[in-house]
């Protein structure tokens, strides 16, 4: 009797008690909101809050699922960073729960946690799945696509509608999503129920309700000159060619989806591709063309420790799939891959100290200093009479507004594209200004092309980070002899 093609879940054991995951999801929210509470926010997090003060459909960076969750979550906890990471925080659980639904279709309750554990057992997401990145919703679209779309398969062909508007909705957090498009068609032509399925019109349906949600954000590029379009898709074309980023690549990846779940995840795929067993072909088939980009992106160019995390919930189903009825060396990985878990808890244990404990050499020292260093540019910005601060970096603006110290409008000189549609307070240009940013950043010959006056470079020590990311400079201008706000200074 030949296995059918896509299991219910009820194969393999089934007595490990759903109150197994019901714990775990629970002491994940925990951890992840008093983290998300007392981690101080990045530079990234700090420039996307500013977007979340203008919703709109697009962003010069990316699309606008984040702002959009950012602003709700503003509203719900303050403007906090618990509030900017409030949707990010409890959605990265909702995602625990989605990998162990296809999880327990694939072999039963055991396999079903096997895969939430796992999940959370990859260093990027127990450390960074909190963060209010555009990864986090990213991620949680994807795999309920995934989900959605194997119900659709084995249950009711109505379910591929939703699984195209969370495509779409992954769309609309990153563009990576865009390749879940061939990702999905591939795993279709793969098998014969696959094939079955696109002789019918549901899948169709699909892709087209995802163009439709997506459409939100094309026609916000289209009013904006295609500003994110060309910043995203610039990055496709090679420069040059530098195969060390390739090994930067696979190397970080092996270590941050934790080695044990990496090796599991690769032996999984090999099974999926070699049985064509329904889910695992799925979490594979879907993932190969992004990943494929992935690996063709590093060998002219850095890719980010971030960039792969929509592909790790599928990494996880793969890995739990290695993982059923394991032997030998095989089952040891699975049993020790969870470290990862306690990894992660001591890392955001580490995030959250006040102070760095190790001396030079700060792992976290983006997040360290900055209320204090605004406080001193406040200090430096009254004692120079200036009217406004500018910096020359999206970070640096966005930490300076996100700490409310600087009494003055702040703006970033360069790259005024970014804030398209993003209405502030106006300087007043007819005063001096404070340009503060790293000592690296800070062009006196550029200053200079854009006002009449510009004075000594004063040090600023943001306390946190040694080195030249850890030097800054405070610059008094005066005389602006460009429209700033429109024209930008040094882009």
């Amino acid at each position: 009797m030949s296995r059918p093609p896509w299991p219910s879940g009820e194969a393999g054991p089934r007595r490990v008690p759903a109150a197994a995951l019901l714990l775990l999801i629970a002491a994940l929210a925990l951890l992840r909101l008093l983290a998300a509470a007392a981690i101080p926010l990045t530079e990234d997090e700090a420039y996307y809050r500013l977007w979340a003060q203008h919703p709109a459909l697009g962003y010069y960076d990316h699309p606008p699922m984040i702002a959009w969750w950012i602003f709700a979550g503003v509203r719900l906890a303050g403007d906090t960073p618990l509030g900017v990471r409030l949707l990010p925080a409890l959605s990265s659980v909702l995602t625990t729960a989605l990998v162990y639904a296809p999880g327990r279709r694939l072999g039963g309750q055991r396999t079903g946690l096997a895969a939430a554990v796992l999940y959370n057992a990859a260093l990027t997401v127990g450390a960074g799945a909190i963060l209010a990145i555009p990864d986090v919703p990213a991620s949680l679209f994807w795999v309920l696509s995934l989900w959605l779309m194997a119900r659709a398969v084995q249950d009711d062909g109505r379910w591929w509608l939703a699984a195209g508007a969370a495509a779409g909705l992954a769309c609309l957090s990153k563009y990576s999503a865009l390749f879940l498009a061939p990702g999905v068609l591939l795993w279709l032509a793969l098998s014969a129920e696959g094939r079955r399925q696109l002789a019918k019109p549901w899948p169709w349906l699909a892709a087209l309700v995802a163009a439709l949600v997506f459409c939100a954000n094309v026609a916000w590029n289209a009013e904006h000159h295609w500003l994110t379009f060309a910043k995203q898709f610039g990055r496709v074309s090679p420069g040059r060619f530098a195969p060390r980023y390739l090994a930067e690549f696979l190397a970080a990846q092996f270590l941050l989806l934790n080695p044990a779940v990496a090796i599991l995840a690769g032996i999984g795929a090999a099974r999926a591709w070699r049985d064509k067993a329904a889910l695992p072909l799925m979490a594979a088939a879907t993932s190969a063309p992004f990943l494929a980009y992935l690996l063709v992106h590093s060998l002219h160019d850095r890719v980010q420790a971030h960039w792969p995390a929509p592909l790790y919930p599928a990494a996880a189903l793969l890995a739990a799939f290695a993982a059923q009825q394991a032997r030998g060396w095989r089952a040891g990985l699975a049993r020790w891959a969870p470290a990862g878990i306690v990894l992660t808890t001591l890392a955001l244990v580490y995030m959250a100290l006040p102070e760095n404990p190790l001396g030079r050499g700060d792992p976290a020292a983006q997040l360290r200093g900055w209320p204090d260093f605004a406080h001193k540019v406040e200090a430096l910005r009254a004692g120079a009479g200036a009217g406004w601060v500018a910096t020359a970096s999206y970070g640096v603006n966005g930490q300076l507004q996100a700490q409310g110290a600087v009494k003055a409008p702040v703006l970033q000189l360069n790259e005024r594209d970014r804030y398209a549609d993003m209405p502030g307070t106006a300087p007043d240009f007819a005063r001096p200004g404070l340009v503060v940013d790293l000592e690296r950043r800070l062009d006196r010959a550029r200053l200079l092309a854009c006002f009449d006056q510009v004075g000594p470079a004063r040090e600023i020590d943001r306390g946190a980070a040694a080195g030249p990311d850890g030097r800054y400079a405070a610059v008094t201008v005066a005389g602006a002899r460009v429209d700033i706000l429109k024209a930008g200074c040094g882009a």
